[in-house]
């Protein structure tokens, strides 16, 4: 298990590389439960926020005739941004990978992605 944690560990240490990422979480969809964590903790969010607010966005879209998965959720205030990715695994419940991002250090545009080629590697 501590093998499993570790690798974990070092791939979402990884993730902070990516221009203007300050803090990455690995959260369960469903529970708000959140895996793992790197960077600052409070520019990662919350699992539960996060979890609740990736359900409640996919709900509407479902209501509203979008079809398929929630791919990506970005929020956007004055100082940061956040970001949430989809993690799918072959078993079980999705994840959530949620990302805090600098807004004057990073370009989100190469932020998304770069988060969103890498975010597959958080599992490997």
């Amino acid at each position: 298990m501590g093998e499993t944690t570790t690798a974990l560990q070092a791939s979402l240490d990884r993730l902070l590389d990516s221009p203007g990422v300050t803090g990455v979480a690995l959260v369960d969809a469903v529970t708000g439960l959140t895996y793992g964590v790197a960077g600052d903790t409070a520019e990662a969010g919350d699992g539960t926020d996060a979890s609740e607010l990736a359900t409640l966005i996919a709900e509407r879209l479902g209501a509203a005739g979008a079809e398929g998965e929630l791919e990506s959720v970005v929020t956007t205030s004055t100082k940061r941004q956040q970001v949430l990715f989809t993690v799918v695994r072959p078993t079980g419940d999705p994840l959530l990978l949620s990302a805090g991002l600098d807004r004057d250090r990073v370009n989100v545009a190469l932020a998304l992605r770069s988060l969103g080629d890498r975010v597959g590697e958080v599992l490997a």
